[in-house]
């Protein structure tokens, strides 16, 4: 996990991949900035000596020379050796918070209703509180660099295995959402394309999904990402250029706004704030944007200004979507795009070659965990290199195919593994790490977010699952 959230492109100092934008992820992630780390492992071979003393009981100062003889050690990267000025550190925060959470945040306020856009924000706070307080994690010993790094200060190495298994689902459930997103765009495109092979019937979706899992296997055999990693730096603009369609469309092509909608939906709010948390989970890659920073302790103005700029920019596309396509909104607001305009078609096929080149970035860390798996032999083989990628992007095709509901398993991340990572988890390393210092307020405070963030966690995980289930019935 750490090569996978320790990393940023030379030169550039500017992170790729949000989940998505991404959009990690949503995403969610940081770039893989040199092939060379491709084929190392994420978690090292030595075990722990039967007598040695848990890490969590050691002084934070000394767990990065016991990290190192534990089997779940960080294979650390160097440093950068070029850090960020602050402007590039404002728009790297930028780039991992604004991904294809924006696509959805129309059908989010069409299903939580207006005063939904009060939870937007107050998940804007909350995260942006739990940004900062990673950052006081890291500055508690130089020894962390990275997520999981503070996952074992805080508790050891059961933390760091925890958040290391999260990260991990939250990357493959990013890799079916690009498949999904890719599929809906492509067969809005082309609605009648269909064939049938040896009697089996494949419609427009299914087939559009198949032709994406093709055009994107050849990317994951790939040893050398960082040419993909430069294509998909400009998260940004991909961003910026699909919220100006929309509003070219709604503007120029006068297709219009329309005020409608309920005040409150409480019955379907639980899986809005699914989907409008989703569009926060960044957090796996904040401690590489404060390690990568000329001025470490500026760290927390880059967050509130980015969680600001991208909170404004979810609220505007939400308004305008709405307003636009009123109770019709789907899960993406490019599927109500009409396809006559240009923009429509600028839009849709932006979102559609977008995550072909954040697919084999975001897979990359899963695929050498399971490759660590491997006997030293085989880890070493290309061949079953190619094997194992091959084998993970068609199981992404297979839930692609199973449960095609981009908004529910959008809704399904937000609320289970971004409340985890983005809310819950760094309040209680916070807590952990820093308890000596910490004042009343700031006990009651992380508590009070922790409960909330776990009581929408399990509202907004069953209500996603519910969701699918209908949809699929």
């Amino acid at each position: 996990m750490d090569m996978y959230t320790s990393a940023t492109p030379p030169s550039v100092c500017f992170l790729s991949n949000s989940f998505l934008t991404s959009a990690h992820k949503r995403p969610q992630a940081g770039v893989l900035d040199d092939s060379s780390q491709l084929n190392e492992p994420f978690i090292s071979s030595p075990s722990l000596n039967k007598d040695e003393v848990p890490t969590s009981y050691l002084p934070v100062e000394k767990l990065y020379a016991t990290s190192q003889q534990t089997r779940f050690a960080a294979n650390e990267l160097p440093p950068p050796q070029q850090k960020c000025s602050y402007a590039q550190s404002v728009l790297n925060a930028m780039n991992v918070l604004c991904g294809i959470g924006l696509l959805s945040v129309p059908y989010a306020l069409k299903q939580g209703g207006w005063w939904s856009l009060v939870i937007l924000f107050v998940l804007c706070i909350i995260t942006c509180y739990t940004g900062i307080l990673l950052k006081r994690c890291l500055e508690s010993s130089p020894a962390l660099k990275t997520y999981p790094d503070i996952g074992q200060a805080a508790f050891g190495i059961p933390g760091r295995v925890l958040l290391a298994i999260i990260l991990y689902i939250e990357l493959y459930s990013s890799c079916v959402e690009y498949l999904i997103m890719m599929s809906d765009n492509l067969s809005a495109l082309f609605p009648n394309a269909q064939i049938n092979v040896a009697g089996f019937p494949f419609d427009s979706y299914q087939l559009c999904t198949i032709i994406s899992t093709l055009v994107i296997l050849p990317t994951v055999w790939l040893r050398d990402l960082s040419l993909l990693s430069y294509i998909s730096v400009g998260g940004v603009f991909i961003t910026l250029l699909v919220s100006l369609c929309l509003l070219w469309v709604g503007v120029v092509d006068k297709v219009g706004f329309h005020p409608s909608g309920t005040a409150l939906d409480l019955a379907k709010l639980p899986v809005a704030i699914g989907l409008f948390s989703f569009c926060y989970g960044s957090h796996s890659v904040f401690p590489n944007i404060y390690s990568s920073m000329k001025e470490p302790s500026r760290f927390p103005s880059v967050i509130i200004i980015s969680f600001l700029t991208s909170g404004f920019l979810y609220a505007a596309v939400a308004i305008c979507g709405f307003l636009m396509f009123g109770q019709s909104t789907k899960s993406q607001f490019t599927l109500n795009m009409p396809t006559k305009f240009v923009a429509s078609k600028v839009a849709a096929w932006t979102t559609v070659i977008a995550p072909v080149t954040k697919y084999a970035m975001t897979i990359t860390p899963v695929a050498l965990s399971v490759e660590e798996l491997l006997p030293p032999l085989q880890f070493k083989s290309h061949c079953t290199s190619m094997l194992v990628r091959t084998i993970l992007v068609f199981s992404t095709l297979v839930v692609a195919l199973t449960v095609p509901y981009f908004g529910s398993v959008m809704a399904f991340i937000g609320s289970l593994l971004v409340m985890l990572v983005a809310v819950i988890f760094p309040c209680a390393c916070y807590l952990s790490i820093c308890r000596n210092k910490l004042t009343k307020l700031e006990i009651w405070v992380c508590i009070v977010i922790m409960h909330v963030g776990l009581i929408c966690a399990i509202i907004g995980t069953y209500s996603a699952i519910t969701s699918m289930a209908d949809e699929k019935a």
